[in-house]
């Protein structure tokens, strides 16, 4: 029969079996939190590659930003090298129809903005020049427009960040890439070259070129790449670095090379993502500083219209890789590149910024 008494309920948790035990010693994950499979197999057509068509389509429409900046003396062809490489006079802005506005040789930084259109992709380009850099009889802290002028749109980036209400697209004038003019001389680097390379490359992407490059030849060409790596003899400042073996690795010399003077030009070795980029961007570092010629006029070529220098002896073509390095320097800037350019601005130097004024504003007092 039943019975009314209560029946008697252990407080103790059941009992588990020794295998149980056994496996929960030996440290067997709950069921709870068990990681789930690592792939998983489509029986069908989804469509997650539409996603690129999506993100194509949303930059044509909108388009998207790159600000660059050359830097040097004058005469050294930095205009005609910036219209190389757009094949368009983006370098030169005209007030009127047919005339173009000169920029005078003063310091003071010019910025101009066009829109260029390939193809149905817009981009929205700004040059800024530093015309009469190094001119002067004394250079001493001629760098420092520069420097402020660079940390200013990181300024002006900052500020529109922190808004409260805040633009869905923050216009972006950070300058994404500085393409610095060497001086074709044949001889050592400038310490005033060496200096601002120094300074500029902790806040912004740095490319060395050799500007005017077919006024070397290619025995003086391959020795002044030498002498830009190791630097001249005695500097001020600057430690003296003996020249090495024209056998040695020339990925060992530019590592060593800008390591001793505290340069790091772009691409970095601190920023390749994976093995890919480490095998394109040391083929690339191999060839740094290039060596460039600049032309924004066609010529008649074995029945072909190509960009190029006419001189007395023939025609210099530019996009030729057998006359000069503009090819790489352009595929480095634009084919390659440039959202690489962007990304480390605003991951890298952007980020350093933000996070040392962040910092200053915090300061009590």
């Amino acid at each position: 029969g039943s019975s009314l008494e209560p029946e008697e309920r252990s407080m103790e948790p059941p009992a588990v079996p020794e295998e149980e035990e056994e496996e929960e010693e030996e440290g067997a994950v709950p069921l709870s939190v068990a990681p789930g499979p690592v792939g998983c197999q489509l029986f069908g057509y989804v469509g997650i590659e539409a996603v690129l068509d999506q993100m194509k389509i949303k930059t044509m429409k909108t388009g998207f930003e790159f600000n660059i900046m050359v830097v040097g003396q004058s005469g050294l062809g930095k205009s005609t090298m910036v219209n190389t490489l757009f094949k368009s006079k983006v370098s030169r802005k005209s007030s009127q129809p047919g005339q173009e506005e000169r920029i005078p040789k003063t310091v003071q930084l010019q910025s101009i903005t066009h829109v260029i259109e390939e193809k149905g992709v817009k981009m929205k380009l700004t040059v800024t020049d530093t015309p009469g850099f190094g001119d002067q009889i004394n250079n001493e802290n001629c760098w420092d427009p520069i420097i402020k002028y660079i940390n200013e749109q990181y300024e002006k980036y900052l500020r529109e960040e922190i808004l409260i209400t805040r633009k869905r697209k923050i216009p972006d004038t950070r300058v994404h890439g500085c393409v610095y003019f060497v001086p074709p001389t044949g001889h050592w680097l400038r310490p005033l070259d060496l200096e601002f390379m120094r300074r500029l490359s902790k806040i912004v992407n740095v490319v060395p070129v050799i500007a005017k490059a077919d006024t070397l030849t290619l025995e003086e060409r391959a020795e002044f790449k030498q002498r830009v790596r190791t630097g001249p003899p005695g500097a001020p400042g600057l430690p003296h670095v003996p020249p090495r073996p024209r056998l040695k690795s020339c990925v060992l010399q530019i590592q060593e090379d800008l390591k001793t003077h505290a340069i790091s030009v772009y691409p970095q070795e601190d920023f390749d993502q994976d093995p890919e980029d480490r095998a394109l961007n040391d083929r690339i570092r191999e060839k740094i500083p290039f060596a460039v010629v600049g032309a924004d006029q066609e010529h008649q070529v074995n029945g072909k219209r190509v960009l190029g220098r006419k001189t007395k002896w023939g025609i210099i073509e530019v996009e030729n890789p057998a006359h000069c390095e503009f090819p790489l320097l352009r595929d480095l800037l634009i084919r390659s590149h440039l959202q690489d350019l962007k990304d480390i601005t605003h991951n890298v130097r952007y980020e350093s910024y933000r996070v040392r004024r962040l910092n200053e504003s915090n300061r009590p007092g």
